[in-house]
């Protein structure tokens, strides 16, 4: 019996840590949570907003939500994860291109599930607008279709500064 008690802490140990596990680059910054179905025993269903700062674009921040699962075994990290998505990108200083991308280049990738789906935001530039479009969507198909969200940041000028134009930044 005594030699139980260590192989269940080290089980919930590994169920603890899975979620932290299943991230696959560096977090968002969670603005906050909202509860969608309460549960009295186990831990409740939630909306998730996060704001993510482009990596490559100075300037740019992205807001996504995300539902999370509920439950204990949403908790442990083994329930797979819903595909909705919402996406906004905005302009929230002077835009700075730090690195040359290519169209549909990721800016960011989070596990939904422990094995088979993905969540992801990409980037591209529509050249002859000078904007930025950005596509969060899921991997996994429904029925079909992935679940997905467009959201476009217009490149302006900030103050006196000029604005760049993204076309000079995207890999051929």
């Amino acid at each position: 019996m005594k030699l139980a008690a260590p192989i269940i802490a080290s089980i919930l140990a590994a169920a603890v840590a899975l979620p932290a596990l299943a991230q696959e680059s560096d977090d968002p910054e969670l603005l906050f949570k909202k509860t969608t179905v309460w549960r009295m025993l186990s831990p409740d269903a939630k909306l998730a907003t996060y704001v993510l700062d482009d990596p490559d674009v100075k300037g740019v921040a992205c807001y996504f939500t995300v539902p999370e699962i509920g439950g204990w075994s949403g908790w442990a990290g083994f329930a797979e994860e819903r595909s909705e998505t919402s996406l906004d990108c905005r302009q929230v200083g002077p835009i700075q291109i730090n690195a040359k991308f290519e169209q549909g280049g990721q800016v960011y990738r989070q596990r939904r599930s422990l094995f088979f789906k993905k969540m992801q935001i990409v980037r591209g530039c529509d050249a002859k607008r000078n904007v930025l479009v950005y596509l969060a969507y899921t991997d996994k198909l429904i029925e079909g279709s992935p679940n997905n969200s467009t959201s476009t940041v217009p490149i302006m000028p900030w103050g006196d500064l000029p604005a760049p134009k993204c076309s000079d930044f995207v890999t051929p």
